[in-house]
């Protein structure tokens, strides 16, 4: 079976936006959403986001490796712990704030989408 030139387009095409889907694979937990949020206030160490969260050290530290992964937190060391930021802080409130705006129009069509909504995934951490 030979390809098309139409298909490898197709192909190319999808394979230039896996970048894109990657940074929004990041945006894809609540719980990766509000590390973000509280960290617009500022650095955190984890232990400041697990008492904020309430979430397991073990589930923050995941979370954070893949925000970290994704270029949109840095860390440095303070003692014997990391201090965690935000990278690009404008850009991102940027977004995010695009994102409210446009979850404003589509009311709850997001949420109640069988392939993306919220019951599809529960509380597992991607």
């Amino acid at each position: 079976m030979t390809t098309t030139s139409r298909q490898q387009h197709a192909i190319g095409e999808a394979a230039a936006l896996n970048p894109a889907a990657c940074l929004f694979h990041g945006f894809s937990d609540p719980h990766r959403l509000a590390i973000l949020q509280h960290l617009s206030l500022g650095e955190h160490r984890v232990v400041d986001l697990v008492a904020h969260l309430g979430l397991a050290q073990s589930t923050v530290s995941k979370h954070l490796a893949c925000l970290k992964d994704c270029g949109l937190v840095s860390s440095r060391p303070q003692g014997r712990a990391s201090m965690f930021s935000l990278n690009h802080t404008d850009a991102l409130m940027d977004l995010l704030s695009a994102a409210e705006r446009l979850l404003a129009l589509t009311g709850d069509a997001v949420t109640l989408c069988a392939n993306h909504g919220t019951t599809s995934h529960g509380d597992e951490v991607q």
